[in-house]
């Protein structure tokens, strides 16, 4: 096994996201909006499970809670996540022991402990091995509400792809060694964008399974741009967005706007005429992605075909917002929409007063 396969943690994806709001009712209808379905309640708190396909989000209304405490310095967020480990209890001892600091998250009787390490901003980062239908942590601490279908197909949905961290320059390597010791993540891209008036820095990080991926964001030395806008919002470090990954963007996304899911405005005209140029022989209907708003990125060098359709969500809850994706063999996060992406989302800055053009 190589030092990039080693796998100390054992490590097999994303479990859940657990969100929390100090207003009622702001998540919910945004996850409506999105194709999720309430598919079960735990037995003992506020805290509901909402689910499309593999992806798990948790809304923790617990009063008093550490979801509570992280909402009421936040506003409505992603205030916790989970990975699916092989066996939680030697990973959460071997985090430990490289110098992690638990997280004790009080329990019931009769309920589960899960095991919890601080992770980004102070959130919780559980560490989960019950997930095997019937046999996971939802068939034990929740129950299932009668007549709805506990893995609902929701608009096509069907995992986490990746969440991305945004955090205070300079703290990027801090993070990323972060992953990197305790979970043996390697960096697999590395991005430095530069608008005309600000800048950001972008650090993709990978877990071993290669179904864990967190790139994290810090904003470039002029300062003033998108991430310290987050930061401000934010009141510190987190979530800025995660990116669900569908089998078919276009389907997904029409269902999306159907139910009411906003989205960050069209690139111009201008991103799809020069997308021949960009991607010969990508084989994508332009009009189609065009009348949608949907950027495409990757490669069709030597007629190696690999494509990766995407789309931003506008913000949903303060500054945090989704994006969702279809991968036709590019592996990428689409950094080649990166600066269109990064330009738009700075003209809105302008157009808002945020930022002034030097």
């Amino acid at each position: 096994m190589s030092e990039i396969d080693f796998n100390p943690m054992g490590l097999m994806g994303f479990e859940f996201v657990e969100f929390a709001s100090p207003t009622p009712n702001v998540l919910e209808p945004v996850f409506e909006k999105m194709g999720f379905t309430k598919v079960a309640m735990h037995r003992s708190k506020e805290v509901a499970l909402y689910r499309q396909g593999n992806i798990n989000f948790i809304i923790n209304n617990e009063p008093h809670s550490q979801a509570a405490y992280f909402a009421a310095e936040h506003g409505p967020c992603a205030c916790g996540m989970a990975f699916r480990v092989k066996d939680s209890h030697k990973a959460y001892a071997r985090a430990l022991e490289l110098g992690a600091q638990p997280v004790e998250i009080p329990t019931g009787p009769m309920e589960l402990r899960l095991p919890a390490i601080k992770g980004i901003g102070g959130a919780p980062l559980y560490l989960i091995d019950r997930f095997d239908e019937g046999k996971s942590i939802y068939d034990i601490d929740f129950e299932f509400l009668p007549g709805v279908d506990r893995n609902p197909r929701g608009f096509g949905l069907k995992v986490i792809d990746h969440l991305t961290h945004n955090v205070y320059r300079g703290r990027m390597s801090f993070w990323a060694k972060f992953y990197e010791h305790l979970f043996n993540f390697r960096e697999i891209r590395y991005f430095d964008i530069k608008g005309e008036y600000t800048g950001l820095t972008s650090k993709a990080m990978t877990a071993p399974d290669n179904m864990i991926r967190i790139p994290l964001n810090e904003e470039s030395k002029q300062g003033g741009g998108q991430i310290e806008e987050f930061l401000m919002q934010f009141n510190g470090e987190g979530i800025q967005h995660i990116a669900l990954l569908t089998d078919d963007l276009k389907a997904t996304l029409d269902e999306l706007k159907l139910a009411g899911s906003p989205f960050v405005p069209a690139p111009p005209n201008t991103y799809y005429e020069m997308l021949d140029e960009r991607l010969p022989g990508h084989g994508e209907n332009i009009d189609q992605l065009k009348t949608r708003g949907i950027l495409v990125d990757g490669s069709t060098q030597d007629g190696d075909k690999r494509l990766l359709l995407q789309i931003f969500s506008a913000p949903v809850f303060g500054p945090v917002f989704f994006e969702f994706i279809q991968r036709k063999g590019d592996e990428g996060f689409g950094e080649g929409n990166f600066k269109a992406l990064f330009e738009s989302l700075e003209r809105d800055q302008i157009q808002r007063g945020v930022l002034t053009p030097a």
